[in-house]
């Protein structure tokens, strides 16, 4: 009689599973989690727009996601590519959603005529503005150095992006309606960026998240232009509401 060795099963571990899993486009392999990770970036862009604190930790999972797409190099993503200001812009992003997070639900739970809606939005002072433009081109200059000694894809791009993103992370969270212009702008530098480096579902989520930016910039003025207590009909998701 043969002996026979017992059978290994090989143990399933389902988080792995969801980091190597792939969709197959036309010969292409686009990482599930990127697709995931971008539409929790919608969802929340959703609820940003309408003043919601969920808003926060919905984009949050979205960065954990999108951290692992970016650091390519160490996760095996298709493209294999080390993008330091993109994975860094997540951890910002999270680091920043923190505090967006507790300024909002401390805000909504005051218990406010807005339906307990995160923020009042406002206009920047002049102070401010000029604080976010030097901010902006200062930013880009000092990451850009930082990215290229890092071997990043693209520093300058990088920098730029991941400086308007943190600006326009903060503005959100304080409630300044500009920060949908710099969203603007860091849509313009990173929806090219992203389709040469090959990462399709994010290039795409930029292009739909540009239009998007723009009607939100629409409705937190139109908001700006009620009394207070006279947003109530916000509510309702339609043209009147990221």
């Amino acid at each position: 009689m043969r002996y026979a060795p017992p059978r290994v099963t090989r143990q399933v571990n389902p988080i792995l599973t969801l980091l190597d899993a792939k969709l197959h486009i036309a010969g292409s392999e686009i990482l599930w989690r990127e697709v995931i990770g971008n539409g929790f970036g919608l969802a929340s862009a959703i609820g940003g727009m309408r003043r919601r604190v969920w808003a926060w930790p919905v984009g949050i999972a979205g960065n954990a996601l999108l951290f692992t797409v970016f650091v390519g190099g160490v996760f095996h993503t298709p493209q294999q590519l080390n993008m330091a200001g993109q994975a860094g812009r997540q951890l910002m992003f999270i680091a920043v959603s923190v505090y967006g997070w507790w300024s909002w639900y401390r805000h909504a739970a005051r218990g406010t005529a807005l339906e307990h809606r995160g923020v009042d939005p406002r206009w920047a002072s002049t102070r401010e503005r000029v604080v976010l433009v030097v901010a902006m081109l200062a930013g880009t200059a000092v990451f850009a150095q930082l990215f290229e000694w890092l071997g990043s894809y693209g520093p300058w791009a990088e920098a730029w992006i991941f400086t308007g993103s943190a600006l326009a992370t903060y503005g959100m969270a304080r409630g300044l309606a500009e920060f949908w212009l710099i969203w603007i702008a860091v849509d313009l530098v990173g929806i090219p960026l992203l389709i040469r480096a090959g990462y399709y579902p994010s290039a795409t989520l930029y292009l739909v998240y540009a239009g998007f930016v723009a009607w939100g910039f629409l409705v937190w003025a139109r908001a700006m232009r009620r009394p207070t207590g006279a947003d109530a009909p916000l509510n309702r998701f339609s043209t009147a509401d990221r």
